[in-house]
């Protein structure tokens, strides 16, 4: 199956149903090997791409991952981006905010982080965690001491995602390129990757009560990614909903995408001038002596 980024793409301004979105397609591969060699064929296409964004020095790209615990987040940024030059790609990660983050408006600790032109940043988690694990546990916001705020109303996230939707607007005038990806995964595929967790010893590290008790706010999650999701998909900085259940297929789509966005930007290594290839051939003489 060949891969269209266009079927993930969530427009500006439709209707979103996630229960209509599939959490499993089918794959774009059709055995173990031919995955692999179609995940080389875009990591190689990536890194050239990114040397291009490094020499043309135009444009700064955000990556933005979000999803439940278990849906393959980490798995996807190290597979795909496994090509890249470390030195132009950065990736954060964000948890609970820090008492002095608790200080600042919700933007702020995320900001300091976005990546300057020619390099790419990943936010492994982001600033959306406020308009959702902030929307299912109120008490979180009731925390970051936000005067006038009425935890029972909808005005608090109208007023976050178009904070948000600015912010990425103005971003986006200045040269930056965001690119926010949605990890779908269903319930049960989520039950059986945090029993793995506890099977497999080299994995236990990874799980905690606290990913077990979740759970139990699925429902409320998957509203507040709905609305999240159709109130801040925009031209400028589009989601895409990506089905997690395979996540070899996963990572398959989220490295076409990428592709094709960075391609899209049309990108070109810098022309020799005059001047500079008349340098050049100084350097030439100095390097034949």
């Amino acid at each position: 199956m060949e891969i269209s980024s266009s079927d993930f793409l969530i427009p500006e301004g439709c209707e979103l149903n996630l229960r209509k979105w599939p959490t499993r397609i089918g794959p774009a591969y059709t055995s173990k090997e031919d995955y692999q060699k179609l995940l080389r064929e875009h990591v190689a296409r990536l890194s050239l791409l990114q040397q291009l964004l490094y020499a043309s020095n135009r444009y700064a790209i955000l990556l933005i991952f979000q999803a439940m615990d278990a849906a393959g987040k980490d798995g996807a940024i190290k597979h795909v981006m496994s090509g890249v030059n470390p030195q132009g790609c950065q990736v954060f990660s964000f948890k609970h905010p820090s008492t002095e983050e608790l200080q600042h408006d919700f933007l702020w600790r995320t900001t300091r982080d976005l990546p300057e032109r020619g390099r790419i940043g990943i936010f492994n988690r982001s600033y959306y965690e406020e308009v959702l694990v902030a929307r299912v546990h109120p008490e979180i916001l009731r925390s970051e001491g936000v005067p006038g705020v009425r935890l029972d109303g909808d005005r608090v996230w109208r007023d976050r995602y178009q904070s948000i939707i600015d912010l990425e607007r103005h971003l986006w005038i200045n040269g930056t390129r965001i690119i926010k990806f949605y990890l779908h995964l269903s319930k049960e595929e989520q039950r059986q990757r945090l029993l793995q967790r506890i099977d497999v010893p080299e994995k236990n590290w990874k799980l905690s009560l606290a990913d077990i008790n979740e759970r139990k706010f699925w429902k409320q999650y998957m509203n507040a990614y709905e609305e999240c999701l159709k109130a801040t998909s925009t031209t400028d900085a589009p989601w895409y909903v990506v089905p997690a259940d395979d996540k070899e297929n996963a990572r398959l789509i989220v490295s076409q995408v990428l592709v094709d966005a960075l391609e899209g930007l049309r990108m070109t290594f810098p022309k020799t001038t005059a001047a500079r290839r008349t340098e050049l051939q100084a350097m030439r003489k100095q390097l034949a002596k």
